[in-house]
């Protein structure tokens, strides 16, 4: 294995490139005749799906001294027989200018799913792959421990598969190899529910392991090492960033996600087990760090001085799809007759009663969320747009008639809006065949919204929605 370099957290005159092998080398990123020598390191949280430690070594090149534009770059891997690997040449770039527009692609829940990389085949085709940043909301695998979920899965599309355009996949006759966006746009990440490993002793399988985290036994340890930066106070579980003209804060804002209890009954066999339902992570409740903190970064002069503030955490209060319920709340144990429920108060939403208000009052444009599987996306009454863009692969379905669980009244797109059997236009979009990517462009102080319908391969990229982020008037 030798995975191609991604880029993560650019400064003012660089940016951090890292790739992986899976037999420890020298690495280095060549620029020219310029060579900027790597850290490397065995990465210790990844493991195969017998539970063994996986090989894989990390090389981390802090590349500074870049001037304006865009660079070409390589990166190359010596190993101790003297083999050397190189990559293929890439560009990257240092930090876009404060007050600068950009675009950055909106994205979330790849998971290995089956039209990821037709997703990000089309982005490329429509937007390029030399962008500012991705903007990703959490869920990159499915089990964050497993190394084959992010290299060289067996279906062909890992998360750097798919990102770094390796992935093989076939749909309707047509091979999709997703993009080479990674190797030339920074990935600003937030962390999902799939980012989040549990329990180590209690399973012999990773996916069990993963199935059962507890409030005092769980960890982002793969996540970390794979996206040590960009770095806040509590490391990469929450950080905020300028790029360009764009104030960008991400959150750890996502929950033990238990399906089998979404009837909010226990299983008998957990009965007597503290894990406490479909429990929050981390707190980002009032009184919390994570929410004295952000406080803190929304009312900063870096936040002020943007043209555009953006949010993005996994979990979405805002939605109609399925994972919007119950509320993003501290599980209540109702017991009854010996069975264990769990209430979810709507009343006691943390994102609802505590990070709203915040948003609100310190002028956010968008708050970017994931986990449903769908697109879909609302104003509330202070201006605030909630969007989810996570419909790449598959979806569990919209639900319109159980309505936003926050009361607001879903927009519908403004281009080009799907319609039902009887010609009604939908404000979602939830399909299994038809896939939804998003891009935000402050040039225009507009996000754009592209599907493709995977079963029409020569068929158009439609753009279907047009969201401005600022209304006069």
């Amino acid at each position: 294995m030798h995975s191609e370099p991604y880029l993560l957290d650019p400064s003012d005159d660089g940016v951090q490139v890292l790739w992986h092998t899976a037999a420890p080398a020298r690495g280095a990123v060549r620029l020219g005749d310029r060579r900027v020598e790597a850290t490397s390191s065995a990465l210790v949280s990844l493991f195969d799906d017998e539970g063994i430690r996986a090989t894989v070594w990390r090389h981390w090149s802090d590349v500074r001294g870049l001037g304006a534009g865009r660079t070409p770059y390589r990166v190359e891997s010596v190993f101790a027989d003297g083999a050397v690997t190189e990559s293929k040449t890439y560009t990257l770039a240092p930090a876009v200018p404060r007050h600068r527009p950009v675009r950055l692609l909106l994205s979330s829940d790849h998971q290995m799913w089956r039209n990821t990389p037709a997703n990000l085949a089309k982005v490329a085709e429509t937007v390029g792959v030399e962008l500012d940043g991705v903007l990703f909301a959490g869920d990159m695998v499915g089990v964050p421990a497993r190394a084959a979920d992010w290299f060289e899965h067996p279906t062909g599309r890992g998360f750097f598969e798919s990102m770094t355009g390796r992935a093989d996949t076939e749909i309707g006759g047509r091979r999709y190899r997703g993009a080479p966006l990674l190797q030339h746009t920074p990935l600003f990440p937030a962390i999902g529910n799939h980012e989040v490993m549990g329990r180590r002793t209690r399973h012999r399988t990773l996916q069990a392991r993963f199935d059962d985290p507890a409030p005092d036994a769980w960890d982002t340890a793969a996540y970390e090492e794979l996206f040590p930066v960009p770095r806040g106070p509590a490391g990469p579980r929450w950080w905020s960033r300028t790029v360009g003209d764009v104030f960008v804060v991400a959150l750890f804002v996502t929950r033990a996600w238990r399906d089998e209890i979404n009837t909010y009954l226990e299983p008998p066999d957990r009965t007597g087990d503290p894990q406490g339902g479909q429990f929050l992570f981390e707190r980002v409740d009032a009184g919390s760090p994570q929410h004295a903190w952000l406080a803190g970064e929304l009312a900063s002069p870096a936040a002020r001085a943007a043209r555009f503030r953006v949010v993005l955490f996994h979990h979405g209060s805002h939605g109609l799809g399925a994972h919007c319920v119950p509320a993003y709340a501290d599980p209540v144990k109702l017991v009854s007759g010996g069975a264990v429920r769990y209430a979810y108060p709507i009343h006691d939403d943390v994102v609802f009663r505590d990070l709203a208000p915040l948003f609100a009052a310190a002028g956010v444009d968008l708050v970017l969320n994931g986990h449903s599987h769908l697109w879909n996306r609302f104003r509330d009454a202070a201006g605030v747009n909630w969007l989810e863009t996570s419909n790449v692969g598959n979806s569990y379905g919209a639900f319109p008639e159980r309505g936003d669980p926050g009361g607001l009244t879903p927009v519908l797109p403004t281009v080009a809006p799907l319609r039902d059997a009887a010609g009604t236009p939908l404000p979602f979009v939830a399909d299994d065949d038809v896939t939804v990517f998003s891009v935000l462009d402050s040039a225009d102080g507009v996000v754009r919204s592209y599907r493709f319908d995977t079963r029409e391969p020569d068929g158009p990229v439609v753009l279907f929605d047009e969201l401005p982020l600022k209304i006069s008037g």
